[in-house]
C-alpha cells in the first residue's frame, strides 16, 4: 500500500471537500443542506483571498485518493484558526489526524501566530481527544441549533 502524503491544498480540491463534508455531516450529525453551501464559501474565500504567507491548507492523499484535510486561516496577526479538519472514516485512526494537526500547527508557529484557536462540535470525541492530547485547551462550551441540529458547540485554543 502506498504511504500517505500531506500535500498542500488546490483549487481543484474544493469540490471534493464541500461533496466529503456534505456528506459525512449529514451521515453522521444530521446535518441540513445548509451545511455543505457554508463550506462552499469557506473554501471559494480561501481560495480568492487567502495570504500563502499565513494562510495554507493541506491534503491527505494516499495513491491519488483524498483521505481528508485541515487549514490554518488567520483570525487575527497574532491567532490561527484551525477550519475543515476532516478525515473520512477509513481513514481514521491510524495516527493521520495527528499529523495533518502537527503540520498545521507547524505551519502557524512558522508564520509567526502566538496562538491558534478551532471551533467545534462536543460530538466530535475523536477530535476533542487529539485536541486535548495535543495540549489545546477548551475554553468554552455552549448549546446551539445549527445546520437543523441541536449541538453543543465548543471552542479551543493553544499557545505555540
Amino acid at each position: 500500500m502506498d504511504e500517505v502524503q500531506i500535500r498542500r491544498f488546490h483549487a481543484n480540491d474544493a469540490p471534493w471537500l464541500v461533496e466529503q463534508h456534505g456528506r459525512l455531516y449529514q451521515r453522521d450529525e444530521g446535518f441540513d443542506d445548509t451545511f455543505a453551501p457554508l463550506v462552499e464559501r469557506i473554501l471559494g474565500d480561501f481560495v480568492a483571498s487567502h495570504d500563502p504567507q499565513r494562510e495554507r491548507g493541506w491534503i491527505a492523499e494516499q495513491a491519488g485518493a483524498r483521505l481528508g484535510s485541515i487549514f490554518c486561516v488567520a483570525l487575527d496577526d497574532d491567532t490561527a484558526k484551525l477550519r475543515l479538519f476532516l478525515l473520512l472514516p477509513e481513514a481514521r485512526g491510524q495516527g493521520l489526524g495527528k499529523r495533518l494537526l502537527q503540520t498545521c500547527m507547524a505551519f502557524a508557529r512558522g508564520a509567526g501566530y502566538r496562538e491558534m484557536a478551532l471551533w467545534t462540535h462536543e460530538s466530535h470525541r475523536a477530535a476533542c481527544g487529539l485536541y486535548k492530547a495535543s495540549g489545546w485547551q477548551l475554553t468554552g462550551s455552549k448549546n446551539v441549533h445549527s445546520f437543523g441540529v441541536d449541538l453543543v458547540e465548543q471552542s479551543w485554543k493553544i499557545r505555540l
